[in-house]
């Protein structure tokens, strides 16, 4: 699988193997119980590691001019376990490199997070280290445990890579879902309730037809094409935001990164369908005087008088520039309970709405 992050990982690889070969050229020059002594490196030894050096570093190269496949993962892993078991052979006694070099095999073979080239590294591995042992101290030596030791290691590295592997599914799955829905939650919070609004601007425009009055039904269409329009941006601005597109900064939607205080007092009785539009009011007065108005300070009442619910919306913000960019989604409501909205524009916005209450 040829993608930029598998690349990245297996040049971290490349880069351990590099480091791997330094420290063991290191660590064998300062070990006393090796055949030279301390501060001693003998020729086979040295000739080993410089080749495993020489390995490593054409690795790096190789793997960061060209993504990595699957011939190359296979080539690398074999070198690995030959250079392993090379080195078992040179250094063998209480304190062999090997160890290392075999553990390292088997966790670069298993660095995408699959068991079974694991498990097989581990047992070419095992199979391997017990060669080394029959050739150099035979069958009954007293490190045969070691081959033992190194199975279970190769099993444990396998075990947490799956584990990690499901781990990060899950993670992944609960991402996901998280974001499906605040999805869902914009595009009914948002979206949804936009869209009805222009319903109910529409069978206002209707009634208005057929109560023979054009012209007022012209001026509603032209305030919902406006408010349509606005809606379309924010839909786009929206679906780009969600395919990871940059955007280029506006005047209009500069202001969405705005947080303005609120305060909200509300106190009515009345209907399950009056009160819902009453909240979505407020709902929607709230967005708006944070993503258009540029505001620091939102207060909404919301207070019956007489037979009547009065809704008083202001904030401090730059206020609308023309009467055209009243705020229809509230408006739509408003018509359809046959309520009465007057809005004050004058450096700061002020809705002022009356809804019947029967």
């Amino acid at each position: 699988m040829n993608l930029p992050e598998f690349k990245n990982l297996d040049l971290s690889i490349a880069r351990a193997r590099i480091a791997l070969s330094l420290i063991a050229m290191l660590s064998l020059y300062v070990d006393p119980s090796t055949a030279g002594g301390l501060f001693h490196l003998n020729a086979y030894a040295l000739t080993t590691l410089l080749c495993h050096l020489a390995y490593s570093v054409g690795m790096y190269f190789a793997l960061s001019r060209r993504y990595a496949d699957w011939n190359l993962q296979v080539l690398s892993t074999c070198f690995d376990l030959f250079f392993a078991t090379a080195v078992a052979f040179i250094t063998e006694g209480q304190t062999s490199a090997s160890y290392v070099f075999f553990v390292f095999a088997i966790i670069a073979a298993g660095n995408r997070a699959k068991s079974r080239p694991i498990a097989t590294v581990t047992i070419c591995s095992v199979a391997l280290y017990l060669l080394v042992i029959i050739f150099t101290q035979g069958i009954t030596s007293v490190y045969d445990m070691r081959a033992v030791y190194l199975a279970i290691a190769g099993y444990l590295i396998g075990f947490f890579s799956q584990q990690r592997a499901l781990f990060e599914a899950e993670v992944r799955e609960l991402e996901t879902r998280s974001e499906r829905q605040s999805i869902a939650r914009s595009l009914h919070d948002g979206y949804v309730q936009a869209l009805a609004g222009v319903n109910l601007r529409l069978e206002t425009c209707r009634a208005l037809l057929n109560r023979n009055r054009p012209q007022d039904a012209l001026t509603e269409i032209t305030e919902l094409q406006a408010g349509v329009a606005r809606e379309y941006d924010a839909v786009r601005i929206y679906l780009r935001s969600l395919a990871g597109i940059e955007q280029r900064p506006n005047a209009e939607f500069a202001a969405r990164a705005s947080d303005p205080s609120f305060e909200i007092r509300a106190a009515f009785n009345g209907g399950s369908l009056l009160g819902e539009h009453i909240l979505q009011i407020m709902l929607e007065g709230l967005r708006n005087s944070r993503s258009h108005g540029l505001a620091n300070q939102v207060r909404i009442e919301v207070r019956e008088v007489e037979d009547k619910v009065s809704i008083t919306i202001e904030d401090d913000g730059v206020g609308l520039s023309d009467s055209s960019s009243r705020p229809w989604a509230i408006a739509s409501r408003v018509a359809e309970l046959e309520g009465h909205m007057s809005m004050h524009s004058d450096g700061s916005t002020r809705l002022q709405i009356e809804l019947p209450n029967s």
